[in-house]
């Protein structure tokens, strides 16, 4: 379908709190951008999703944010959370509104591109010579397990007794598995299960299901097994060594920030929450890995390249546009080989001038986008 004859691709924004509004406005300018140079157009509207929603609505996710993510091609996300709302033993708090949006658009599966940028190599505190090379993407189960298991929290003796029932199920396995062989075989053909499968239960299912799958369909790719622990070490001895990680819930959470500090900021890293394919295109939500970072908010300074880049992401696994998600990431690319850079990775630039940095490098010929 030419880009022409074809309607607008819907684009839902939740702003969030602290950056998120700061760095979701900059990454809109350049989904504009896009639009001029592809001729694709865009609509947008936007929701209330965590504490700005608790304090306008008393919910962290209103059905209305919802409804409105239901109805979009794609949702992008700035962050939730801070200081405000920062009681965890309130009913109420801001990142029930990512868990629940989560759940509620059925994305099962988030991805963490890894890959230094070659200008940001000294802001890392890991030796240069072991970030040579390193270009890993983890895919981290995102609705099961311990996360979304049942609780407790029950008076024994003396004291209290808390309990997190960690439950996976085959088919959850399944298809974050299958995801990750996917992305695998059109990278570098090997794909890294991680678990705790000397210890756990549901570990020890996990790796079962992971070498069926593998085996069965993805002959082609080269699976290994590795202890969450040994993974972790290994993120920082030899990060080179990966090439796609799939890993549960907790795990995924705790490895891909520890993955971020290979980047040297995680304001520069993007994110990807998919669910199942439908009707040609894949639902997703797409973030910045680096939360609301309350103490710079208003400020301008916060690092808007990890809500740019995905941008890049949301273009190529939602839109099917590959060619924009290509350019965005060269423009990102040049702006910081060419100093534009926020404090966060040693450079003065503000949010806005990193944009525009951005702005001014991004290159797109016109041409009709294809759905993935």
């Amino acid at each position: 379908m030419s880009t022409s004859t074809r309607a607008p691709y819907s684009i839902a924004l939740l702003p969030g709190d602290g950056i998120g509004p700061e760095v979701i406005a900059q990454a809109r300018r350049v989904l504009d951008a896009i639009a001029d140079a592809s001729g694709v157009s865009f609509t947008f509207s936007e929701g209330l999703i965590g504490g700005a929603a608790i304090d306008a609505t008393g919910n962290a996710l209103p059905s209305e944010t919802i409804a409105m993510c239901r109805g979009a091609d794609a949702v992008l996300l700035g962050a939730v959370g801070g200081p405000k709302w920062d009681n965890p033993s309130a009913q109420v708090r801001p990142e029930q509104g990512l868990l629940g949006i989560r759940r509620a658009l059925g994305l099962y599966a988030n991805l963490r591109p890894v890959q230094p940028q070659p200008a940001l190599i000294a802001s890392s505190p890991i030796r240069a010579e072991r970030l040579e090379g390193v270009d890993l993407l983890v895919v981290r189960e995102l609705t099961g397990g311990i996360y979304f298991g049942e609780k407790s929290l029950v008076q024994a003796g003396n004291g209290e007794r808390a309990t997190d029932l960690c439950v996976y199920e085959t088919e959850e396995i399944e298809r974050v598995v299958r995801m990750g062989a996917e992305l695998a075989r059109v990278r570098r053909g090997r794909l890294t299960s991680v678990d705790k499968a000397n210890v756990l239960e549901t570990s020890r299912l996990w790796r079962r299901v992971a070498t069926r799958v593998v085996a069965d369909e993805f002959p082609d790719v080269q699976l290994e097994h590795l202890l969450v622990d040994a993974c972790a070490m290994h993120l920082v001895t030899r990060p080179s060594h990966f090439d796609v990680i799939v890993t549960e819930n907790m795990f995924g959470d705790i490895l891909t920030d520890e993955a971020a500090v290979l980047a040297g900021s995680i304001g520069v890293l993007p994110s990807a929450s998919l669910g199942a394919p439908r009707a040609g295109t894949r639902m997703g939500l797409y973030e910045p890995i680096h939360g609301s970072a309350p103490d710079i908010a208003g400020r301008g300074v916060a690092n808007p390249v990890g809500a740019i880049l995905s941008t890049a992401l949301l273009l190529r696994y939602s839109l099917g546009m590959d060619a924009g998600a290509r350019a965005i990431e060269r423009a990102v690319r040049d702006a910081l080989d060419e100093g534009a850079r926020t404090p966060d990775v040693g450079g003065s630039a503000t949010t806005v001038d990193v944009a525009e940095s951005v702005l001014g490098r991004l290159q797109l010929a016109p041409e009709p986008a294809s759905i993935a």
